[in-house]
């Protein structure tokens, strides 16, 4: 039940500031925005002012905003989206893309300044980081690690050998360990969270190539914390480079769709989603706020893909219009946005059922 508040409460956070860019740009653009609401419909309760009505609605899933004329109609309006120029309508609509990166920036920000912890890859980093651990970053399907239980974030203590327990405190440690160890059943100790469980597993002798013996891919993290000044240029450069990994990672997604007619990768949808939220919430607040704004640029990136439905979508119409020097007909506008949102619900409904098997 925590989990699913605790998911409920991102998802919306993600979702309110993502609209809130598109209201702030078109009130700002002079555009006529007739409501603002928190939540979907229906409505719980609406107060006006002005000539906007700020709602709170009961589906707690984020919010929206209805701008006078996003539908095509009152052309005749100025105040109207319809009537806006073409770079006032790119501006209003980019606008929520650009919430979601600020959203990212501002979360590292603050991490960055209470201590994050990252992975330790250069002698720096680690005469820096304190309370360092050596953990999981990656579990492979159908590996040992995945069939022993093992997940992503748990942190490796050591192993039990003769009911005696052998502390680790680097990776090489642990790979070493399991490399003597292959093929015979060994005890780890892993640490979720606050507890401190023990998994009987087997190495494997002869894993698949760039898999490992369990299946896992580890490295040492550690709690970094910088002076204010320095924690705001981490929370950009942070950004920064996390938007260019989703980049990268979509278009790879996207061109092995039309190359080999799969994604290449495992996906996560609403389910998969908000367990990694609850693992992340337990792991402890610095987590969470990475993972947020991971999920914050990864809405963003998704979003500007020029996909039916999607803003992307709508800044494709938008340019379409511009260079037709006439808006394309409304019914077939919605008819193409109504087939991307079903392709979008099936995609959704595909991904959920695998999450729900592999997690249920």
């Amino acid at each position: 039940m925590i989990t699913l508040i605790i998911f409920i409460i991102v998802l919306s956070v993600l979702v309110f500031v993502h609209e809130f860019g598109h209201f702030i740009m078109a009130k700002r653009a002079g555009m006529k925005v007739e409501e603002f609401g928190f939540g979907f419909p229906p409505r719980a309760f609406g107060v006006k002012r002005g000539e906007t009505i700020y709602s709170v609605n009961w589906i707690p899933f984020g919010g929206f905003v209805k701008i006078l004329g996003e539908d095509g109609q009152e052309l005749e309006n100025p105040r109207s989206f319809a009537a806006a120029k073409t770079s006032t309508k790119f501006g209003v609509i980019v606008a929520g893309v650009v919430m979601n990166f600020l959203l990212a920036v501002l979360l590292l920000t603050i991490g960055n300044a209470v201590g994050l912890r990252i992975g330790l890859v250069d002698e720096a980093a680690i005469r820096q980081a304190q309370n360092i651990k050596v953990q999981i970053i990656q579990v492979t399907a159908q590996s040992p690690a995945e069939r022993a239980g093992l997940q992503a974030l748990d942190e490796i203590v050591g192993f039990k050998v003769n009911d005696e327990i052998m502390a680790v405190s680097n990776v090489n440690e642990v790979q070493e360990f399991i490399a003597q160890n292959a093929g015979s059943e060994i005890t780890i100790l892993i640490r979720n969270g606050k507890d401190l469980i023990e998994k009987k597993i087997t190495p494997r002798v002869d894993p698949p190539p760039n898999e490992g013996a369990l299946g896992v891919s580890l490295a040492a993290t550690g709690l970094v914390q910088y002076p204010f000044p320095q924690s705001v240029i981490h929370g950009v450069t942070d950004s920064v480079n996390i938007l260019g990994y989703t980049v990268a990672g979509y278009a790879t997604i996207i061109k092995n769709i039309f190359v080999t007619g799969r994604t290449g990768v495992e996906l996560s949808g609403p389910v998969g989603i908000a367990v990694i939220t609850g693992k992340a919430a337990r792991s402890g607040f610095t987590y969470l706020m990475q993972f947020v704004a991971l999920i914050s640029i990864n809405l963003a990136v998704l979003n500007i893909i020029p996909f039916p439905a999607l803003d992307g979508g709508r800044l494709l119409f938008v340019g379409v219009e511009k260079l037709r020097g006439k808006p394309i007909p409304k019914k077939i506008e919605n008819s193409i946005n109504t087939a991307g949102f079903a392709l979008l619900i099936l995609l959704m409904v595909y991904i959920t059922t695998k999450d729900i098997i592999k997690f249920l």
